[in-house]
């Protein structure tokens, strides 16, 4: 039996659009998706600390799961990049947070496969590092860290369904799961 863990952002829990649908997929597959909610009240988002905190909240849980989850994150649930390094775990990160010096540093250590999901329009994505750290990235022209896009609802309702495809296509290039 596999399982997924659901990492929200900041702002929106685990059952915001993107992630999920992102969890359905996995959900689909069989996996069981454990959704985190955030145990305490969050501290300053771009400070390095923040990595431990995030840690903190998710390596437990993982440790609860027991063997290798995919890991589903959204911005601020991106810090925990470095958790799925240390321990080969493949993951689909939305809207990641590359502008954070840590977060592009744990990306880049890591061993198992991993899809990273951003807009153009997102003062926190970088397409170039995106692009550099994995050959899995679904980069939308003018969408922001919502993944909205500029024009009427329905082109981010439209974009929405892209991530679904970009998740559905990476966890079959990894043959997850296994």
């Amino acid at each position: 039996m596999a399982d997924a863990v659901v990492i929200p952002g900041a702002w929106f829990g685990p059952g915001a659009p993107l992630l999920m649908y992102a969890g359905d997929v996995a959900e689909q597959r069989g996996a069981t998706v454990h959704r985190h909610s955030w145990s305490q009240e969050i501290p300053k988002l771009d400070q390095p600390e923040i990595e431990s905190w995030v840690g903190g909240e998710i390596a437990p849980l993982i440790d609860t799961i027991g063997g290798r989850p995919l890991l589903i994150g959204k911005s601020l649930g991106t810090n925990a990049a470095a958790i799925a390094a240390e321990r080969s775990l493949p993951a689909v990160w939305l809207t990641p947070l590359l502008t954070l010096p840590w977060v592009a540093d744990a990306l880049s250590r890591a061993t198992a496969p991993f899809l990273l999901v951003g807009g153009t329009g997102d003062a926190v994505w970088d397409g170039d590092i995106a692009r550099r750290l994995t050959p899995h990235v679904l980069e939308v022209g003018g969408a922001d860290h919502g993944m909205y896009v500029p024009g009427p609802l329905t082109e981010s309702i439209a974009v929405l369904g892209r991530v679904v495809v970009a998740v559905e296509e990476f966890l079959d290039a990894i043959s997850w799961p296994g």
